[in-house]
Order: structure tokens, then C-alpha cells, then sequence
């Protein structure tokens, strides 16, 4: 009877001391998965940031366009009615039609300019367009960083109060997800899941 006891006792011996090791490791992992977590958000917020200066400027950018285009359509409009202005003007003393002459130089030289304005407008917007996009993608990553680790941090939770070993593997399946896809925001790689995403967006 007694060999009986000792034989219980020392299984369950064995069962608490495995038990705390798994506790231990999943506070470990508990413990880097989620100073991980808050750099990544840092940089996510950092992103984010960016990304609203990026829209910004693009917004100011496209505005500028407009203006241009408004004052372009107004000297193409007054160089239109001084042109028709010279062709019915017969007769006209020497000094008014070069003054003529001179006016419809001046407004044909505006409309060339606001033409390359635009088109050097045009460029930077659309290039802040790009940025903005770009930025996206990674802000895109570190959302995917997040979710993955705090779904992590949640199936270790669920490990600990369980005491099951293969929770613990489950979690870093997400975490590993969310590791790689933060990783890959910091260092510009392309790891990108566009389901998680689209989902998250």
C-alpha cells in the first residue's frame, strides 16, 4: 500500500514540476511577445502619423492643381476673347493693336505656364499618393503584428489557466505570424497577408 502512495505522490511531484516549467516559458513568452507588441505599435503609430502628413500634403497638392487649372481656364478664356478681339478689330490704330499683340502674348505665355505648373503639380501629388500608399502597406503589417500576437497573448492565457502544452504551440502559430509580418514592417520587407488586411481594414 505504501509503495502505492509514493508511487502517486511522486507522479504528481512530477506533474507540478513540469506544470510550473510550463508556466514559467509561457510567462517568458508572455513577457517578449508583448514588449514585441509595443514596439511595433510605436512604429505603427509612427506610420500612421506619416501617413495622415502624406494625405495631407497630397490633398494640398491636388487643391493647388485646381487653383491652377481655374486660373489657367480664365487666361485661356481672355486669351480666346482677346484673339477674336484682333481678327474683328479692323482698322485699328497702330497702338491698340500692338497693345492688342502684346495682351494676347501675355496671356498666351500664362496658359504655357500654368500648363507646366500643373504638370509639376500633377507629379508631386501623385507622388504623395504613392508614399501614402506605401506607408499603408506597412501600417497594414503592423496591424497584422498586432492582431497576430495579441490573439498569441490570449491562447497563452487560455494555456496557463489549462495547463496544456499544445495551446502553447497554437499561440506561437499567431505570434509567429504577427512576428514575421512586424519584422517584415520595420525592415520594408514585402510579408504581407492581404485577408488579414482586408479584414482588419
Amino acid at each position: 500500500m505504501g509503495d502505492i502512495k509514493d508511487a502517486i505522490e511522486d507522479v504528481v511531484d512530477k506533474a507540478d514540476q513540469a506544470s510550473d516549467r510550463l508556466i514559467s516559458v509561457i510567462a517568458v513568452l508572455v513577457a517578449v511577445l508583448a514588449t514585441v507588441m509595443a514596439l511595433f505599435s510605436i512604429k505603427g503609430g509612427n506610420i500612421g502619423q506619416a501617413m495622415a502628413q502624406a494625405q495631407a500634403r497630397s490633398v494640398n497638392a491636388w487643391a493647388y492643381f485646381q487653383a491652377k487649372s481655374t486660373k489657367q481656364g480664365l487666361a485661356e478664356s481672355m486669351l480666346d476673347q482677346l484673339s477674336f478681339e484682333r481678327e474683328r478689330g479692323v482698322g485699328l490704330a497702330p497702338e491698340a493693336a500692338a497693345l492688342l499683340e502684346k495682351k494676347i502674348e501675355f496671356y498666351r505665355e500664362r496658359v504655357e505656364r500654368y500648363a507646366r505648373e500643373k504638370e509639376e503639380i500633377k507629379q508631386q501629388a501623385e507622388a504623395y499618393e504613392q508614399e501614402y500608399e506605401q506607408l499603408n502597406f506597412h501600417d497594414d503589417q503592423f496591424d497584422i503584428a498586432e492582431a497576430g500576437m495579441t490573439v498569441g497573448l490570449a491562447v497563452l492565457g487560455v494555456a496557463a489557466l489549462t495547463r496544456r502544452k499544445w495551446l502553447v504551440w497554437f499561440a506561437l502559430v499567431f505570434a509567429g505570424v504577427g512576428l514575421a509580418s512586424g519584422v517584415a514592417g520595420f525592415v520594408g520587407g514585402s510579408f504581407h497577408l492581404d485577408f488579414v488586411a482586408t479584414m482588419l481594414s
